[in-house]
């Protein structure tokens, strides 16, 4: 049995994937987080901010049902997703456009400024050329509309996170 410190595990696991080497029968998991072979997943984090609650909802339904994937928070305004952010470190963030105290435009701005590795995406109910064409002034690496529906948001939150698309959990 292979022995590993504290630090290394700390350390493995800033890494997206992390493999011990032990057989798969470990702490992890009881954590659930142990694949084939030892490999660690670490789920990718999404942080959701949409003023309504049944909208986050249905996306963190759908978001949790793919592996590799965890909603870590939850924000209902443009200063609540900027808090949580600075907290939660996201993977990736999905900003409603129009949301109450500061917009997901606005908001975006801040973020990028802050995480700039971190991708986002913007929703909004409407076909708007001129925010699809103003977003990456914003930091926004897609807008997207919520006529679009799940599955097309999904595509694209895995394509960016590069998660292999059709996995669920």
């Amino acid at each position: 049995m292979v022995r590993t410190s504290r630090q290394d595990v700390e350390a493995r696991y800033r890494n997206p994937c992390i493999v011990l080497n032990r057989p798969s029968s470990n702490i992890f998991d009881s954590l659930g987080v142990c694949g084939p072979e030892g490999q660690i997943s670490v789920p990718k984090c999404i942080l959701i901010a949409d003023d309504s609650a049944t909208v986050r909802a249905i996306i963190r339904e759908f978001l949790e049902s793919q592996a590799g994937l965890k909603v870590c928070g939850e924000a209902i305004d443009g200063v609540d997703v900027i808090e949580k952010a600075k907290e939660l470190k996201p993977d990736l963030i999905i900003l409603d456009l129009a949301m109450p105290q500061i917009n997901g435009a606005e908001a975006a701005s801040i973020l990028k400024s802050m995480m700039p590795d971190v991708p986002i995406i913007l929703l909004t109910m409407y076909e708007d050329v001129m925010v699809k064409s103003r977003a990456s002034a914003f930091g926004v690496n897609l807008v997207l509309s919520k006529t679009d529906g799940i599955r097309q948001i999904m595509a694209h939150v895995q394509h960016l996170l590069a998660v292999p698309s059709g996995k669920t959990a």
